[in-house]
């Protein structure tokens, strides 16, 4: 999921995050300024991740790195 999205859903339950949700989010973050280094916009970067959400949480279960994840995003 989006790190936007994720910390808004988290914020939306008023929980604290389990540490597998924190290090997804710190994932996404890391996928999201590569996006932005790569050439998108920073709302670029979030709408896409937001967008894909699905796609890039099963990249970040399968053990890509975030440079993987972003690399495979922007030759989409």
């Amino acid at each position: 999921m989006g790190a936007m999205f994720i910390k808004v859903k988290i914020m939306a339950k008023n929980a604290k995050p389990d540490p597998e949700t924190v290090a997804l989010i710190k994932w996404c973050e890391q996928v999201e300024a590569l996006l932005v280094a790569g050439g998108a916009t920073l709302a670029q970067a979030r709408e896409h991740i937001e967008e894909q959400a699905e796609w890039f949480t099963d990249q970040f279960y399968d053990g890509l790195t975030p440079a993987e994840a972003a690399k495979a995003a922007l030759n989409d």
